[in-house]
């Protein structure tokens, strides 16, 4: 369990008892580990590899709600509340999952303060991350959501003061579901963000050449719409 971040500090003893409790689990790429309405309520630590947790509608249109990463969690919800699962979590890598039963979860929030807080605190984020997605999409047209969204996904250029990179390249059809358009729209957008010396692409990402001018003309759109 001390490989969790959520358990670190907890003593080796209490450690190696909450993990007598819980299962370990391997998971291949594109392997389906959470469905939609699924009445499960256990809770899932990510050991190693990658997930992603996305909606689908009746009609087939998939919505991404994020990407998740070695130490983070996911099926806190329902673990809390009994309530069916509110979306899909499948592997985008061979993945390992420590999956805790909810009795266990719950009596691990109410017996260590410290991880309590941890996941009040991933909560809280969690809930401010979907309201800011939630504004941008009543407010900001699809070119602003694009910039949004890729300010998100990217981090600093190593040797390139200034600039962003997003690797490996995102898809366009995943950027689409993300912020909520077709492909053929992101393709338009991105190329217009290459040709005007925003954007380029490289092998292995798409770099922001100045992720510092996309914040500026998010801000301005936002202070326009309030």
């Amino acid at each position: 369990m001390l490989r969790i971040a959520y358990f670190e500090g907890l003593d080796s003893a209490e450690a190696e008892r909450i993990a007598r409790k819980c299962i370990w689990r391997r998971v291949d790429e594109h392997e389906l580990v959470v469905d939609y309405d699924d009445r499960s309520t256990d809770v899932y630590f990510i050991v190693s590899g990658d997930l992603r947790v996305l909606i689908r509608t009746p009609a087939g249109k998939e919505v991404i709600l994020c990407d998740l990463h070695p130490g983070q969690i996911f099926g806190e919800m329902a673990a809390i509340d009994g309530a069916e699962r509110s979306a899909n979590v499948s592997a985008l890598t061979k993945s390992e999952l420590c999956i805790m039963p909810s009795s266990v979860f719950k009596n691990v929030l109410f017996s260590q303060p410290a991880v309590c807080e941890k996941v009040l605190r991933l909560l809280t984020k969690r809930i401010r991350d979907l309201n800011a997605r939630l504004f941008e999409r009543s407010v900001l047209d699809l070119r602003h959501r694009l910039y949004a969204e890729l300010l998100r996904l990217a981090l600093p250029r190593k040797g390139h003061e200034g600039q962003s990179i997003i690797s490996p390249p995102p898809l366009q059809h995943d950027l689409a579901a993300r912020i909520g358009c077709r492909r053929e729209q992101v393709n338009r957008e991105v190329q217009a963000m290459i040709h005007e010396g925003l954007a380029e692409k490289i092998r292995g990402g798409l770099v922001l050449l100045r992720p510092a001018t996309l914040e500026q003309r998010l801000t301005a759109c936002l202070e326009q719409a309030g």
